[in-house]
């Protein structure tokens, strides 16, 4: 016959299990959460980016506005090539500028 004990220790024991459950379940839904939310951000950003070429390219929107714009954001040469943008000019580091 089973002590009360035993049962006890059985139900903590199934509890423990219930609660790891739990929490792998949340854990997946946090990770679905931020997938979608980086695919619907990357989705964002290719359709901005389609509208604004598009403008670009019925002419409604300069396509030298389109290319400054891009010069003050990008910084990673790979990025810049796409645009055919100059390398920017490296600046030095602050423990090198000449300040008074």
């Amino acid at each position: 016959m089973e002590t009360i004990d035993t049962r006890i220790e059985a139900a903590e024991t199934r509890l423990k299990k219930l609660k790891a459950q739990r929490q792998q379940i949340e854990a997946r839904k946090r990770t679905e959460d931020s997938k979608r939310k980086r695919t619907e951000d990357t989705r964002r950003k290719i359709l901005i980016g389609a509208a604004i070429l598009a403008k670009v390219e019925r002419g409604e929107w300069p396509q030298a506005r389109l290319l400054a714009m891009m010069d003050e954001v990008l910084t990673r040469p790979d990025d810049r090539a796409l645009f055919d943008l100059r390398s920017p000019p490296t600046t030095a580091p602050e423990s090198q500028l000449d300040l008074p």
